[in-house]
């Protein structure tokens, strides 16, 4: 992965992450039968795990999203919601700052903000894709140009009522 030293990539990653899964909830596309950024749900986390609300909502559709995109695409491939471990760890990491909770909090402030979000990740790029597609190589995670075709990809997908899961060869 590219800028591995300096981890620069993550909050992208983090913001590509928030987006889609918030958009894949049950009250926006419903891609995952989940409502993890629902107000009641973030309620009643608070509840159970005051300090760590976020940080549990964002593992619960982190799973949710991983069930998901696994039965899609093939085993040993990377996907936006299956990354190396260290990267995995990095975000945990991420997510639980204070630049991770404004990540969380700009992603969910409605369906149309996140989809306009995520086309403005996309940076004008098109993308036709539908169902699994590579969008390079695990090594290429941190490039812009993949974060890009990621982007793309979902936005695409979201706005012609069709499913796309990009994922990088390991």
């Amino acid at each position: 992965m590219t800028d591995k030293t300096s981890e620069a990539y993550l909050p992208t990653i983090l913001r590509l992450r928030l987006l889609i899964g918030f958009l894949g909830e049950r009250s926006q596309f419903a891609w995952w039968n989940t409502s993890f950024f629902g107000d009641y749900s973030l309620r009643s986390l608070e509840f159970v795990v005051p300090k760590t609300a976020p940080l549990a909502q964002y593992h619960g559709v982190v799973e949710a999203a991983r069930r998901l995109h696994d039965e899609q695409v093939n085993v040993g491939s990377f996907h936006l919601f299956r990354l190396p471990e260290e990267v995995e760890q990095d975000l945990h990491t991420l997510m639980g700052t204070d630049e991770g909770i404004r990540i969380l909090q700009s992603a969910v402030q409605g369906k149309d903000v996140a989809l306009a979000a995520l086309s403005q990740m996309a940076d004008g790029k098109e993308s036709a894709m539908e169902g699994p597609a590579s969008v390079g190589g695990i090594d290429q995670l941190g490039t812009h140009e993949v974060s890009r075709a990621i982007a793309a990809g979902y936005s695409s997908a979201f706005a012609n009522q069709t499913r796309a899961y990009p994922y990088l060869m390991g």
